[in-house]
């Protein structure tokens, strides 16, 4: 059982967040992890984006040419990434900031308004752990509860006062994409 992952957006979007907190969780888990980031040259507003791979056997390459999974916070990513998902796959994409749909039809459009819906539970920052609960749960690689146990382990000291709005995030990620399985 390996599972690749694609987190792929704007630096400050917590993009490289997402991709530990699932690094994290799956660790906690006792699997094999492997977190590959890769930054664009500006500070913020430049491309970032990460590989996660989990197994349940040592991992032979931490970075796949199709992963089953991507992750797309913004237009850019998507027009990049939406074409190497593996088939059979998923590609999830924040709707808030992405207008178009795939016109794969080898592939599953997981459309999250992760952006909208991070603002209604209080805080922008929180689109990525919005985007998290939506992809596990449409994509059951780790269950939820690993990944509000990893927020509670390490999530730093300055960001603890926003543990609550991540926990609600998660939910609320996971609400959506649990009403368009069961809907599909």
């Amino acid at each position: 059982m390996q599972k690749e992952f694609l987190f792929a957006g704007f630096g400050g979007q917590g993009v490289m967040f997402a991709g530990q907190l699932l690094a994290y969780a799956a660790m906690e888990e006792g699997l094999e992890v492997t977190w590959i980031p890769s930054y664009g040259p500006e500070m913020r507003g430049g491309t970032a984006h990460c590989f996660v791979v989990i197994s349940d056997k040592p991992i032979g390459s931490p970075v796949t040419r199709h992963p089953k999974v991507a992750v797309a916070f913004n237009l850019p990513s998507f027009t990049k990434y939406e074409p190497v998902v593996a088939a059979g796959g998923l590609l999830a994409v924040n709707a808030s900031l992405v207008e178009p749909i795939t016109s794969r039809t080898d592939i599953t459009q997981l459309r999250v308004p992760a952006t909208q819906i991070a603002d209604e539970v209080g805080d922008l920052r929180l689109a990525n752990v919005v985007m998290l609960g939506a992809v596990l749960t449409a994509y059951q690689a780790l269950p939820l509860d690993a990944l509000r146990r990893a927020l509670e382990k390490h999530t730093p000291e300055h960001r603890r006062n926003l543990l609550n709005l991540n926990y609600q995030a998660l939910a609320r990620g996971a609400e959506l994409a649990a009403g368009m399985v069961q809907s599909a």
